[in-house]
């Protein structure tokens, strides 16, 4: 790509979670690929985890002492508008002291704050909304911001239909072909060629539910001979890894965290996982059968209209949480005896991939800088 020279200050905030963080990582590199001329500024919560990796990423923070409301009654809630305040006062002095051309909000605590203070200074504003149930922020925001780039079909129902744009969400671009991985995959991980591989994933911190499952019935896949690879979460890893060791399972690999994404999925002849929308983006790239098991211990259930957006078009299967323990071998063993099901998975969550979708965000933000 020719290298552009024109230069921008561009703030991008929000944060919370991967789901929020990585996507906002990836609206970054792919607006500096085109423009590393341009200089662009983080913006997230303190002591959360956009804190640590987009520093990491090579990327300025800023964070705000903002938090979420608590659902039950606590001493924290007290402090709560106060934090408020505070963070919107910050705000409004980074918009001033950093004269952006352009802020991004991505969700998250801090997202607010941000946008709502380059909103009052007339500082044009885009939200990326990464979920299929938008945010109560997103939706209030919606109302002054300029453009929304969402994940999903039919985001009208929550957004002006004149001001979205249907991009999908922005992933690692190492995942953006797998084809060519199986071999080092398999070799990376020490799994057979011959026997297919259930990949479980629950995020950093593990899902208890999708760990309980496993646990449940690891030793009847083990001696189906099927390699299980377990992303169990730091929270978890310590009580799985010891019960696979006392059970003697061979074929059961538990694993606290997986950096090599590309090369799991790669590997992979079914996944299990949570419906978050970073993971449900991602997986429709990938084009692998999936089993989502959206959490229930999320905003608005927002998991499962996830996966149920996906599950319409026949393009994966859903396991509810409560029924995850009882009916999740019952279903995996089913799918891995059905090859045709698999391949109609496969062709048809691969249609739901939006590949170009950090370039089709960076295609809209320049829209408002023109």
């Amino acid at each position: 790509m020719k290298e552009n020279k024109e230069t921008y200050r561009i703030i991008i905030s929000g944060g919370g979670t991967g789901g929020h963080v990585y996507p906002a990582i990836a609206i970054a590199r792919a607006w500096n690929e085109k423009y590393p001329e341009s200089e662009v500024l983080f913006v997230g919560a303190e002591g959360k985890m956009e804190m640590q990796k987009v520093p990491e990423a090579g990327y300025k923070i800023e964070g705000l002492r903002i938090a979420g409301l608590q659902r039950r009654l606590t001493l924290e809630n007290l402090w709560f508008p106060f934090k408020v305040l505070d963070s919107l006062q910050k705000a409004k002095k980074l918009i001033k002291n950093f004269n952006p051309h352009l802020v991004v909000g991505v969700g998250g605590y801090a997202s607010g704050p941000v946008l709502f203070a380059a909103q009052r200074k007339k500082v044009p504003t885009l939200i990326q909304e990464q979920n299929s149930y938008a945010g109560l922020t997103n939706k209030v925001l919606a109302k002054s911001a300029d453009t929304i780039c969402v994940a999903y079909p039919d985001m009208d129902r929550y957004f002006p239909a004149d001001k979205i744009r249907y991009t999908g969400n922005p992933v690692r671009k190492d995942i953006l072909d797998i084809t060519d991985k199986k071999e080092r995959a398999l070799k990376h991980f020490g799994l057979q060629a011959s026997k297919p591989v259930i990949l479980s994933i629950g995020g950093s911190l593990g899902a208890r539910t999708l760990n309980q499952a496993l646990l449940q019935h690891m030793k009847e896949f083990d001696k189906k001979g099927y390699q299980v690879l377990w992303q169990t979460g730091k929270f978890y890893h310590q009580e799985v890894s010891r019960k696979v060791t006392e059970s003697g399972l061979k074929n059961i690999h538990p694993m606290e965290f997986i950096r090599e994404m590309d090369l799991a999925y790669a590997a992979a002849t079914l996944v299990i996982s949570r419906s978050g929308a970073l993971s449900v983006s991602e997986l429709s790239l990938v084009g692998k059968p999936v089993i989502f098991i959206p959490s229930p211990n999320v905003a608005e259930d927002h998991q499962t209209k996830n996966a149920m957006a996906f599950v319409s078009q026949n393009a994966a299967l859903l396991l509810k949480d409560s029924e995850a323990i009882t009916n999740l071998a019952p279903m995996v063993h089913d799918l891995l005896q059905d090859p045709e099901k698999q391949q109609s998975l496969s062709d048809a969550i691969k249609t739901l991939a939006k590949p170009e979708a950090a370039k089709e965000i960076v295609h809209a933000m320049e829209n408002l800088l023109t």
